[in-house]
């Protein structure tokens, strides 16, 4: 991603706290709290995103539960257009869509409502979330836009672990942005 400098792609890096063994041995935990309540810092990323994107006219930000509305709500905002909750089944109040994906010990579901993009066709989406790591959340998501009638036009992601090839199995159906990609 072209707006994000180097600079402030090791400060974005250096502010994201590591917890090992977090929520089970041998998972380092990525905390993004430490980034988020730096507003300098958030407002920089913001503003550098909203960069990149004011230019492929969108019609709405995607965020996935729950980090995802965090990043993806505020970029709604700086872009001036509409932010959609993508959340856990069960969550959303009206009429849904779902879509399962699996989980290293089974499977997850998520939602959106099905009137999300207000009844326009061919709504230019951007997907966010905070990381992505094996990409089953980020496909769910993506089959979701897809299949509500959206074009989700790319999925942009802060953290990458591409070691886990979410980012790169996504990349298959939909343009990939991620802006610091680390080990897991």
């Amino acid at each position: 991603m072209q707006t994000i400098s180097e600079e402030l792609k090791k400060h974005l890096l250096d502010s994201i706290r590591a917890i090992p063994d977090c929520p089970k041995p041998g998972i380092i935990f990525r905390d993004i709290t430490t980034l988020i309540n730096n507003a300098p810092l958030l407002l920089e990323l913001i503003d550098s995103l909203k960069k990149y994107y004011a230019c492929m006219n969108l019609d709405f930000v995607a965020g996935i539960e729950a980090r995802g509305f965090i990043f993806g709500a505020m970029l709604s905002y700086a872009l001036g257009v509409g932010f959609v909750p993508i959340r856990k089944k069960g969550k959303l109040p009206f009429k849904t869509m779902s879509e399962k994906y699996s989980l290293e010990y089974g499977f997850d579901e998520i939602e959106m409502h099905i009137d999300a993009f207000r009844g326009k066709q061919n709504a230019r989406v951007l997907l966010v979330d905070d990381l992505i790591a094996t990409g089953g959340t980020a496909q769910a998501a993506f089959n979701l836009i897809e299949s509500l009638g959206g074009k989700c036009v790319e999925a942009c992601f802060i953290l990458n672990l591409p070691d886990l090839k979410g980012a790169k199995n996504l990349s298959e159906f939909v343009k990939v942005s991620t802006i610091l990609d680390i080990g897991n």
